[in-house]
């Protein structure tokens, strides 16, 4: 029989993929001795089961969690529903990828009326007893049966407000009664039947929960950003609980071992006394800094801050922890790496390596290379922030600045944003329904909440500037608005928001790039030291190729030239030559941008600095430079003595069906030899004069043939290409090497590129395009059935966005070993969007690539995921 249940005692560390991350760290804190209420864990296995089996608990699965219920019973000396010594427990999810805030819990599990009033006479303490109580109905009501916690919420406000009191920890026993009957009766109204009292029916209910918590809507949204398969499933933990709201001797806290925004070493944490764990990580109450836990629980504190270093030392790296003191005794509740700002990681990384902990390859493993981006996010401009004075402070809980409009909920920042306004999420607090406004935002303000709340540990994961807590705002959310400083705001002013500092600031304030920290350097020469993978970048101009330079692009993998035409002196000779009806008109439209294509192309090659740049040849169809406004067809039309009748049916006679797969690429060089002609010009007496000027630097200019189905194509391009470079060259008297290749971007390329590969220098897989044609459907309108796809579970993930291993992967390998025996000396890259993307980086590693390209900013990534690639590979 398959083992679907193990004991904390029975598991480890390295068993995360069946035990999860939260079930295998219990176990291995059991392990090593350290202070856990036990329990035990479900395996992620049973969860994948339970999808298989119908959303449904077989029965096979459901004899062993009662064969455990048993041990626990044992362990632990207390019975489930028992009327003398009541087993009370906390059931939570468990991924073996942390998913902070993502999935569901419930605590306190086992209560009924009885069992209450049981622990509330034992204990002497009924305060407590119907606190737990409470708390319980509301969390298994909201978690387990759906209804929303919201009208749990509205009745403990008007509680507080009848009494006269501001906190919930001011209710008294009575009252905290009252509202447990309360809420059995919203629950009976909303469920139509009543609360159930057997703490079997609770735990299954629960345990089902939170295997349908792997599949709701913020937890599939989390997991496409954070690359996490949908087959894996969560584990689901049932522990013996720990109580922190029995008293003032009694507290609960969220702790780090280094500063999970600055990387410093040393605790950094939040407590609260008199409450439980979700007070602290929902924010509902502003908690106390760690340091104040020592006045109050000086013993546990003392063996707390022993259990953090034990904890570090153990695993390599800052630990996030939960804990409870109950009664001044200290209990664990879990264990983690720490989310971390990429600030935090670079300096963390560092300090371990120095700390002599990690070597140099595991530091660079530990990064996780999409929260780099996050270093490169703009910041305040120091001269505007002069003449700015904050209206109001919170916690900075993710560093980087913001800057928008305000909205009151996710619906509408996510609105808002796709029509292109910058917004700042405003909320009293966040919640994980909240998970797609806060991406959608520039940045987060939170009324409630410290640096471990909701909204703190998410925008941190997400790399979104957040500022949480700041209790002197006065928040209307029912009328959009809320008053700071004396002044109501109102949705949709302009507020900005420093998530390192934790400053308000009322309107705009200019925004700067950031600076990259020292730690940077250090960490990409490590990862320069270790990748395989060359990084190139794809870039238009000059200044974008310098912005590449500068964060280490070693190359140019795609320069789309067409990008060069728009601007306003050039535009209208290309138009001309559209319009032409001859090959000399062409010729003479095209002799005027030719100059203009040159000082580009050598802007380029000065910026890469001798190292590689391939400049793509004209790509788009041509209806995309067209005029569309009647002033601009007017003027076209005196330019080249037509009527505006003749340049509109010309216009007109452009259109296509299908323009992805219409008059562009190489075809309109077949069509139009001189555009081919004019580029191949530009591109070698650019390629000559650098090297003149610069005869220190290796200048080979690669031409690169866009939309090659067919070798014949290809030849007929090339043969141009050639014609056209050897007699600039013979002509300057000068030695040059240059290389024609082809993008591959159509699956027949792929499928013949044993052909064309006895042509071609190089090859370029550009994704963009591949995916598209594989695919068989336009990235620009992908979007309208997505949604569906994710929700439909066909897809997990944007195969835009992340390469598409099963489909696109297989052309690019199936190109790679036809081509490469034909050509030995075949170079072959990637440019399309995926080369920035770790994962597909990943991939192309393993592929064996030469390099991979990708946007300025995105090379950092790049070269750290290269990194990653190498080392893991090396480790097999």
């Amino acid at each position: 029989m398959k083992k679907w249940v193990y004991l904390f005692t029975e598991g480890r560390a390295d068993m995360r993929n069946l035990l999860g991350g939260k079930g295998a760290n219990l176990a291995e804190m059991t392990n090593i001795g350290l202070p856990v209420p036990q329990g035990f864990t479900i395996t992620t296995e049973a969860c994948t089961q339970y999808y298989e089996d119908g959303r449904e608990i077989n029965d096979e699965i459901k004899d062993q969690i009662e064969e455990y219920i048993l041990k626990m019973e044992e362990i632990t000396g207390k019975k489930f529903g028992d009327k003398e010594n009541p087993l009370l427990v906390s059931v939570r999810s468990g991924a073996r990828a942390s998913m902070p805030g993502m999935m569901d819990t419930i605590l306190n599990l086992g209560l009924n009326e009885e069992v209450v009033e049981v622990i509330a006479r034992k204990s002497n303490n009924p305060r407590w007893a119907w606190d737990c109580y409470r708390r319980f109905i509301q969390m298994y009501s909201d978690v387990v049966m759906e209804v929303g916690k919201k009208y749990f919420e509205e009745l403990i406000d008007k509680m507080k407000e009848k009494r006269g009191v501001k906190q919930d920890v001011d209710l008294t026993a009575d009252d905290l009664k009252e509202l447990a009957c309360q809420f059995k009766s919203e629950y009976k109204s909303k469920i139509g039947k009543d609360f159930p009292d057997d703490p079997k029916e609770q735990l299954f209910g629960a345990i089902k929960a939170v295997f349908r918590s792997w599949d709701n809507p913020r937890a599939n949204v989390y997991r496409r950003d954070n690359d996490i398969p949908y087959s894996w499933g969560t584990a689901v933990n049932v522990q013996s609980m720990a109580f922190g709201n029995m008293g003032d001797d009694c507290g609960t806290g969220v702790a780090f071992t280094r500063d999970p925004a600055t990387g410093a070493k040393g605790l950094f944490g939040e407590f609260l006394t008199n409450a439980q764990g979700e007070d602290v990580v929902a924010g509902v109450r502003t908690p106390m800094h760690i340091s104040e836990m020592e006045e109050k629980f000086p013993e546990a504190f003392k063996q707390f801050k022993e259990v953090c270093e034990i904890l570090e030392n153990h695993y390599k790296d800052m630990q996030d922890m939960e804990f409870t003191v109950e009664a001044g005794k200290l209990y664990m509740l879990q264990t983690r790496n720490g989310k971390r700002t990429a600030q935090a990681a670079l300096k963390i990384a560092c300090d371990l390596v120095d700390e002599g902990m990690r070597t140099e390859e595991e530091a660079v493993a530990m990064i996780d290379p999409r929260n780099l981006d996050t270093l490169l996010h703009p910041q305040f401009d120091k001269d505007a922030l002069k003449n700015a004075t904050p209206i109001g402070k919170g916690l900075g809980a993710s560093p980087g600045a913001a800057c928008g409009k305000i909205v009151f909920n996710a619906e509408t920042a996510i609105e808002w944003a796709e029509r292109g306004e910058k917004v700042v999420l405003v909320r009293l607090e966040t919640s994980p329904e909240d998970i797609t406004g806060m991406k959608a935002a520039e940045g987060i303000l939170t009324v409630r909440g410290g640096m471990t709340s909701h909204a703190a540990v998410v925008a941190r994961g997400m790399g979104e500037c957040c500022v949480s807590g700041c209790g002197d705002i006065t928040m209307d959310e029912e009328n959009k608005r809320f008053t700071l400083a004396g002044k109501e705001f109102n949705e949709g002013d302009f507020i900005s928001i420093d998530g390192s500092t934790g400053n308000i600031y009322d309107g705009v304030i200019k925004t700067v790039d950031a600076k990259i920290a020292g730690e940077f350097g250090r960490i990409m020469n490590w990862a320069d030291k270790y990748r395989r993978l060359k990084v190139r970048t794809n870039a238009d101009t000059p200044a974008d190729a310098r912005k590449a330079r500068e964060l280490g692009a070693e190359g140019i993998g795609l320069c789309r030239t067409e990008h060069m035409f728009f601007e306003e002196d050039r535009i209208a000779a290309f138009r001309e030559m559209i319009v032409s009806d001859s090959v000399e008109e062409r010729e003479e439209a095209l002799d005027k941008i030719l100059p203009y294509q040159q000082h580009d192309f050598e802007g380029l090659f000065e910026a890469l600095e001798g190292n590689p740049v391939t400049i793509r040849f004209l790509d788009p169809p041509l209806h995309e430079f067209v005029p569309t406004e009647e002033a601009d067809i007017e003027k076209l039309a005196k330019a080249k003595g037509k009527t505006v009748a003749e340049i509109k049916a010309m216009i007109d006679s452009l259109h296509e069906f299908n323009p992805m797969m219409g008059h562009r690429g190489c075809r309109l060089s077949v069509t139009y030899p001189e555009i081919a002609k004019m580029q191949t010009k530009a591109v070698i007496r650019a390629a000559i004069n650098v090297s003149k000027k610069h005869p220190e630097w290796k200048i080979v200019p690669e031409i690169m043939i866009p939309l090659v189905s067919d070798i014949k194509e290809f030849k007929f391009v090339k043969k141009i290409v050639v014609k056209v470079a050897d007699e600039e060259i013979k002509a300057a008297g000068i030695d040059l090497n240059y290389e024609v290749g082809t993008m591959i971007e159509i699956p027949r390329a792929a499928l013949t590129a044993d052909e064309i590969a006895k042509e071609a220098d190089f090859f370029c897989f550009g994704t963009n395009d591949l995916t598209q044609m594989t695919y068989g459907f336009s990235r620009d309108d992908a979007g309208k059935f997505l949604s569906a796809y994710y929700d439909t579970k066909i897809l997990e993930n944007d195969p835009f966005a992340r390469l598409d291993r099963d489909g696109v992967g297989k052309l690019m390998e199936m190109t790679l070993k036809l081509g490469r025996p034909v050509n030995p000396k075949l170079h072959v890259g990637i440019c399309g969007e995926h080369g920035g993307d770790p994962s597909s980086v990943e991939f192309c590693n393993e592929i064996g690539l030469d390099y991979v390209s990708c946007s300025p900013f995105r090379v950092p990534i790049a070269r750290l995921a290269a990194a990653q690639a190498a080392i893991a590979e090396s480790r097999q």
